[in-house]
């Protein structure tokens, strides 16, 4: 939860999984704003390496791949805006939107504060770590988490979902340490900047549910690329 909030329940599958595309398919085409090969841009890589984990229809990939290369439609005009600010009860947010009209998404980010309070830039973020997120399966049984962590440059690791590991790193470090992790046995899923709460507030179920609810409103908004929020477990 400290990481990058995760949107669930209160939708149908279907809704979900098209507003998981969406975002995506956005990321896929500003990365290809710098070059189409994914073997000689490492940003894209990830980024088709995301979309693939999320079953990402191939026509669909290959499109944004395309528009953002300047192939299709003309160039994407994507622009990353970064809003800070506090969710009910006092618990960090923030919220990373790509868009391609800064004040539409001005407007959204004013009104869906409007439960919480809207902050300036850096009044949330130096209680965050900015850092390198890296998950990635083993690609063999005895395939060791802490000595690929140590010889790939990672600074820690813990366990992910199913039978992933997420490996953190410093933020100039990501590229170069998912490059060197399938060298010790691990295969490289997602790789991305992310932020970490340095202290994730807790709350009883009644306080967590209404925050819930404020960070369902922001991730539903069209322009809203992540959110991170500094809450415990």
């Amino acid at each position: 939860m400290g990481a990058q909030w995760k949107a669930k329940h209160k939708m149908d599958a279907a809704n979900a999984k098209g507003r998981i595309f969406t975002k995506l398919a956005k990321e896929i085409a500003v990365a290809a704003r710098n070059g189409a090969d994914p073997d000689m841009n490492a940003k894209l890589r990830s980024a088709i390496e995301a979309a693939k984990k999320a079953s990402m229809p191939k026509d669909t990939l290959e499109r944004a791949i395309k528009k953002g290369a300047g192939l299709l439609d003309g160039p994407a005009n994507y622009e990353t805006v970064v809003y800070e600010g506090f969710a009910p009860h006092q618990v960090p947010v923030i919220v990373e939107c790509l868009t391609d009209n800064k004040n539409r998404s001005a407007m959204s980010i004013r009104q869906l504060f409007r439960k919480g309070q809207l902050a300036t830039s850096g009044a949330i973020s130096w209680d965050f770590k900015h850092l390198g997120q890296i998950e990635a399966e083993p690609i063999t049984a005895d395939a060791d988490a802490e000595l690929a962590a140590i010889e790939a440059g990672a600074q820690d690791f813990e366990a992910g979902d199913d039978n992933e590991v997420v490996f953190l790193t410093e933020a100039t470090d990501l590229d170069l340490v998912a490059k060197a992790l399938p060298e010790f046995g691990f295969n490289v899923l997602t790789a991305k900047l992310v932020y970490r709460a340095n202290n994730p507030v807790s709350l009883d179920d009644t306080q967590r549910a209404e925050v819930e609810a404020f960070l369902d409103a922001i991730d539903a908004d069209d322009d809203v690329q992540n959110v991170y929020v500094g809450l415990a477990g």
